[in-house]
């Protein structure tokens, strides 16, 4: 039994005494010898407020709780100890700030469900009342061991709760709930194939389970099938008996985003709209609304909302990056203000304080101080990186097997199995290397739609892993008509972000990792290698909070570490497929535009039209953070910016081995 277990026994047992004379040595020797991990640090001193609590020391208590949730500020059950620790004290409002936050960090809290209710009770708030009561008949049902698999699930113990969840199904295969949990542990654990799996079997078997059915949109949402999406919202929403409750508004904000995915962006405004004026104190709606505008490129209209949205709630961090990421806002210096109370603000959640830390970088970047914004970005991207805890590695095991199971003899032998068609344009390299300009070059042809980032590959790659996780190996090992039938059902399920376009366009960086996959069920499908100067393309991520994954971008080491794996893959896909990857200088497009707007039409095997070159006169959705950047003219200022920051720097350049690096 470890010492942890030992302690935990001895306090389940009543003996808080002595479970207290073995954590005070232990934490003590932590003091001098750093000995624990945060994880052992956080666990001991849990356990040391229970017992104090529980023994009656209560002042004790409530010092050890206060230095635990300093510890760390999103540990739940750290909160809930503070609830009880007030209640005992007979502090009713202090605990009941406690137990909220507790719940908020983690909804299968029961305990904290229940003194919020006597304490709703209390004070009479009959909505919130109705809401902890709905909350506890929800807890209060779930077998044992879901409900501690969904405890363990938000407090970040994701694979325990997979397996608690795996073992209680071998015994109940069609719980409703356990499904459902086991999706949204594969969401949290990025299996996104088997979670739509689940739920898809969990509405099956009960079609009224709304939660399932929102967690689904969502899903499809972050999964790029927007179509799809729309529809199930569409179904969700025929099938609802209550208009205008709270399942019934989130499923209809969802597929208001849906169809933003799909290019229908007017309908979607007119959705948010509809909202606001039911509700105007809805900062996430004024929020959803920005976006949309921003996409549709009504950058006025998107500013007003982004406000409207930090107005109403100051501490709403994404109102402020949103502002920030159009790249054309300027903060005034009472924003500046307000977002710097907020940031040091204890009580503001992580998810804020991130977003507050790059919106502050921006503001202090807009006014060239460089050192403080620096500041703020490296504060923001430290908490992100603690949030993700991203193994550098990761990507260079990734680059590894994919040169080790994917040799030029692979291709050789497979040429030309795939679908023939030619329609997909593929631009692939890092974020913030140019690829939105790019787009935005090839998508003002007559002949090429632009579309988005889509997740098609990296859906089919998810596909292939399986649970065993042989991807790419199983590249070997799968019969010739498999490859047909992947590049068809490409094709088929990316038409619904096509105009009538002869080509289209996908632009998703990180599927130069599967540049093999591409050219095996697409053969003549374009691949457009866009590059950046490493220097500037690995600054410009690190500033840049991204809306979902690139997690390797928030540690300047990890950055230049991927890119140097990026150059290792793209050496080897060359090798593969010599003279058929075009490679794209962002500098090169800056410098003389037309001619490489001349080189990348040749290639793509398609006349030139004056229109690519007048790129920034095209009108069209886009979602990706440069949108504002390419409804300009070409600009210079951009391309040495990393230079004002280069003091601060050295990890990236130490990552790739730059000396001197270029201007």
């Amino acid at each position: 039994m470890s010492t942890t277990a030992a302690i935990k026994k001895l306090i389940a047992q009543g003996q808080y005494a002595e479970g207290l004379q073995h954590i005070e040595p232990l934490l003590a020797n932590h003091n001098t010898d750093n000995s624990l991990n945060i994880q052992e640090q956080r666990d001991l001193t849990y356990l040391k407020v229970v017992a104090q609590r529980l023994s009656g020391d209560l002042n004790a208590a409530k010092a050890s709780a206060t230095a635990l949730i300093s510890l760390d500020n999103h540990y739940a059950r750290a909160h809930q100890e503070l609830g009880h620790i007030y209640l005992a004290l007979h502090n009713s409002q202090q605990a009941a700030s406690a137990f909220y936050r507790a719940v908020q960090l983690n909804p299968a809290l029961l305990a904290s469900w229940q003194a919020l209710y006597k304490h709703y009770q209390h004070t009479e708030n009959q909505q919130a009342m109705q809401l902890a009561k709905a909350e506890i008949t929800y807890l209060t049902q779930l077998p044992t061991a879901i409900l501690g698999a969904r405890d363990l699930m938000f407090e970040g113990e994701l694979i325990k709760a997979d397996q608690t969840c795996r073992r209680f199904l071998q015994t109940h295969k069609h719980h409703v709930e356990a499904l459902f949990l086991l999706a949204e542990i594969g969401i949290a654990l990025k299996v996104y194939s088997e979670a739509e799996f689940l739920l898809q079997t969990c509405l099956e078997l009960q079609p009224s389970h709304l939660s399932a059915g929102l967690s689904y949109l969502q899903l499809l949402a972050k999964m790029g099938k927007f179509a799809q999406s729309k529809q199930l919202a569409d179904d969700l929403l025929a099938q609802s008996t209550t208009q205008h409750s709270s399942h019934f508004n989130a499923i209809e904000l969802a597929k208001a985003a849906a169809m933003v995915g799909i290019g229908e962006v007017s309908e979607a405004i007119n959705i948010y709209q509809q909202h606001l004026q039911r509700d105007a104190k809805q900062a996430s709606v004024y929020l959803l609304l920005g976006h949309a505008q921003k996409a549709a490129g009504q950058l006025s209209e998107a500013t007003a909302s982004y406000r409207a949205a930090y107005q109403i709630q100051p501490e709403f961090g994404d109102a402020w990056w949103s502002l920030a990421n159009t790249k054309t806002y300027r903060f005034v210096e009472s924003e500046l203000q307000i977002m710097q109370t907020e940031f040091a603000h204890e009580a503001v959640q992580l998810d804020n304080k991130i977003h507050l830390a790059f919106a502050l970088g921006k503001a202090y970047e807009d006014r060239q101080d460089y050192d403080t914004s620096f500041h703020f970005y490296a504060q923001g991207n430290s908490l992100k990186q603690g949030a993700l805890q991203y193994d550098a590695s990761y990507i260079e095991k990734q680059v590894a097997a994919q040169i080790q199971h994917c040799p030029p003899s692979l291709f050789q032998a497979k040429r030309n199995v795939g679908d023939s068609r030619p329609d997909p344009i593929f631009i692939v390299g890092l974020p913030r290397a140019g690829s939105t300009l790019l787009e935005q070059i090839l998508a003002s042809h007559s002949a090429i739609d632009g579309t988005m980032e889509l997740h098609n590959i990296l859906a089919l790659v998810s596909r292939l892993r399986g649970q065993n996780n042989r991807y790419p190996e199983i590249l070997n090992e799968l019969d010739n008509h498999y490859w047909q039938r992947f590049g068809q059902q490409y094709l088929e399920d990316t038409q619904v972000y096509r105009q009538g376009g002869t080509y289209f366009i996908d632009k998703m960086p990180n599927n130069f990792l599967h540049i093999g996959l591409i050219k095996l069920i697409l053969p003549n499908a374009k691949i457009i290698d866009a590059r950046r100067n490493p220097m500037a393309c690995g600054f410009s991520c690190f500033k840049q909070l991204f809306g979902e994954g690139q997690e390797f971008t928030y540690s300047l080491d990890a950055l230049g570490r991927y890119y140097q794996a990026y150059l290792q893959l793209m050496t080897h896909w060359q090798q593969c497929f010599p003279n058929d990857i075009l490679l794209v200088e962002h500098e090169a497009v800056v410098d003389d535009l037309e001619v490489q707007v001349r080189r990348i039409l040749d290639y793509c095997q398609l006349p030139f039209e004056q229109q690519c070159v007048d790129f920034h006169q095209t009108k069209r959705t886009i979602k990706t953070p440069s949108s504002e950047q390419v409804r300009q003219p070409i600009y210079r200022s951009g391309l040495a910016q990393w230079r004002h920051y280069e003091a601060h720097l050295t990890p990236l350049k130490d990552a790739l081995m730059l000396i001197n690096p270029p201007s």
